[in-house]
């Protein structure tokens, strides 16, 4: 009685497994899947490795923190640019940077040059990072600075 018992168990078991994977694998509504093989617009790699997509801020300057964009406000994310307006905070390092102040300066943003991230190939990155200053600008900076981005 009790070897009966136990193969009606592993029986009912695997039949139940089954059920749920074919459920499962027809669960997916076609437009579903198709949605999933549609490339994903890049993403913008921050000073953790995560990817980010139209992020309100970005840390310019990992290693000290004395360049950061905030308050990005996104037009145009797509497969080839983003473009966004913000505003950069920038410490000045005087006299040195510890004692340093920040100051604000509107920017246009735009990245572009997308490519395949190595830490996850799948995903297309963006690889440079353009800054144009309207108005006032840091001391030193020109009026566009372009920046290539880690990988």
């Amino acid at each position: 009685m009790r070897r009966h018992t136990l193969r009606t168990a592993v029986a009912l078991c695997s039949a139940a497994l089954l059920g749920a994977a074919v459920s499962t694998a027809c669960a997916a509504p076609p437009a579903a899947q198709a949605v999933r093989q549609q490339p994903r617009a890049p993403v913008l790699v921050d000073c953790f490795w995560h990817p980010k997509v139209r992020p309100a801020d970005f840390m310019l300057a990992c290693g000290d923190g004395n360049s950061r964009l905030t308050s990005l406000q996104w037009t145009k994310w797509n497969a080839h640019s983003a473009t966004a307006r913000g505003l950069n905070l920038v410490n000045d390092c005087k006299p040195y940077c510890a004692a340093g102040r920040f100051h604000t300066y509107r920017v246009d943003v735009r990245l572009d040059h997308p490519r395949p991230w190595k830490k996850h190939p799948q995903l297309q990155h963006y690889t440079r990072i353009s800054l144009t200053y309207p108005d006032g600008r840091p001391e030193s900076f020109t009026r566009v600075m372009t920046y290539p981005l880690w990988d």
